[in-house]
């Protein structure tokens, strides 16, 4: 697997930043759970890299013409030959495209999307960014329903079922993995 072409890959189709970091930091989770199971870490983290690499030009999913995302994304990662155990995973991390998550790596990027997207932001509002965030400062922001609300704490909760680790293990492992991405998700804060 080659980072450089996926990252090529993923800068062709986002411009959006926030969009752009929400793939690196799901990249960095899935490497840190590739190096735990002892997992092929360039395919993990590529896989969390591109899982919504055409959400800014299919945002809209019609699951039953089997459109939008990420079935749009899908379609371009077979054509370039991407790993089939990748394009699962990926359409496994949208409930509503009816792909079953039976991977260990498929469930690791549906542990982890949404719980990025929630650290992400808890990183945006903390001056110190990742420095002193733990597992506590994670779970405190969940609790708070208007802080990130887009963030579908039900898939967070079904993705730590499914993955089937402690919940305290998953955010410190999702945290630490970020905290190592902090220069390149806010190069700002030096």
């Amino acid at each position: 697997m080659d980072r450089d072409k996926a990252f090529a890959l993923l800068a062709e189709h986002v411009s959006q930043p926030g969009l752009l970091k929400h793939c690196l930091s799901v990249e960095a989770a899935m490497r840190a759970y590739a190096r735990k199971y002892g997992a092929d870490e360039e395919l993990w983290g590529a896989t969390g890299l591109l899982h919504d690499f055409d959400y800014e030009k299919h945002p809209v999913p019609d699951p039953a013409a089997k459109t939008g995302h990420p079935f749009e994304g899908v379609k371009i990662l077979r054509d370039q030959g991407y790993p089939e155990e990748m394009t699962e995973a990926i359409l496994g991390h949208a409930t509503y495209s009816g792909t079953p998550r039976t991977s260990q790596m498929a469930k690791c990027l549906y542990a982890c999307d949404e719980l990025c997207g929630l650290v992400l932001a808890l990183a945006y509002v903390r001056p110190e960014r990742f420095k002193g965030m733990d597992a506590a400062s994670v779970e405190k922001a969940m609790k708070k329903k208007k802080f990130a609300e887009k963030v579908s704490r039900e898939e967070i909760g079904q993705g730590i079922a499914e993955l089937g680790v402690p919940r305290e293990e998953h955010f410190r492992t999702v945290v630490e993995a970020m905290r190592g991405m902090q220069e390149e998700l806010f190069p700002e804060a030096g």
